[in-house]
């Protein structure tokens, strides 16, 4: 059994306001195995990147609105192909294959409006299975994002300073095996694994971590307040101590 374990990252939540996929990243599975074939893909959205989704994802600065300078390490998007461009290659690699997904409903979405904007065949709804509805339906009441479920699991996923469309889809491969019964041994997605990527360097599949972390949501005041209030505690205070 042939599956594809898939996350897209986007400049938003709405293809049909305006929205578009800016990144795509797959694993392919033979009976719930990783065969190392991959396909990851960078798109240029052929608009500007909102700095709400930006801040997620960390895509993209170049075509941040309004526009910022690129830094080291920083992924470019205005020389990457456009959707039309990789659309069949894409569709090929997933081929009839159940595509494995978190929160299914928006990048089937994304998807299909994408796949239909250039006149290629849409994705059936039924082809996907949807992780977030697994886990709410096996763990009711309990948090379903990919973090709280690696915690579950106790799946490293520190390497995930940012959304990451192939690093997420690793993570979610992990994810997967577990909600359906545990993970299968030597399941680790290695290095070592016998490489057929589609769109990446063959010698090193694996998906390294974003150089830009997320900036601290801690402001100056929040930061000097607390201070004041440790230093109101004296020198016992456990943050005093840390």
């Amino acid at each position: 059994m042939r599956e594809i374990v898939l996350d897209t990252e986007t400049t938003g939540f709405d293809p049909f306001t305006g929205d578009r996929i800016v990144e795509i990243g797959a694993i392919e599975l033979h009976n719930h195995m990783p065969t190392g074939r991959t396909y990851h893909q960078y798109i240029n959205p052929e608009r500007s990147m909102p700095q709400g989704a930006f801040e997620v994802h960390g895509i993209g600065p170049d075509i941040l609105e309004p526009p910022q300078e690129t830094g080291p390490g920083a992924v470019t998007l205005r020389d990457k192909p456009l959707f039309k461009e990789i659309g069949q290659a894409f569709v090929d690699f997933v081929g009839d294959a159940k595509l494995v997904i978190h929160n299914a409903s928006f990048d089937m979405k994304f998807l299909n409006a994408e796949l239909k904007w250039i006149g290629l065949a849409q994705l059936p709804w039924e082809q996907a299975i949807d992780t977030l509805a697994i886990a709410r339906t096996k763990f009711p009441g309990s948090p379903a994002s990919l973090d709280a479920l690696c915690r579950r699991f106790g799946i490293d996923n520190s390497n995930r300073t940012l959304h990451g469309a192939l690093l997420d889809s690793e993570i979610l491969a992990e994810v997967y095996l577990e909600l359906i019964g545990g993970r299968q041994p030597d399941f680790a997605l290695s290095a070592n694994a016998s490489v057929g990527g589609v769109g990446q360097e063959q010698d090193d599949w694996r998906p390294q971590a974003r150089p830009n972390p997320l900036p601290s949501r801690l402001t100056e005041e929040e930061k000097k307040a607390h201070e004041a209030f440790v230093a109101e505690m004296g020198d016992d205070a456990l943050w005093a101590k840390s």
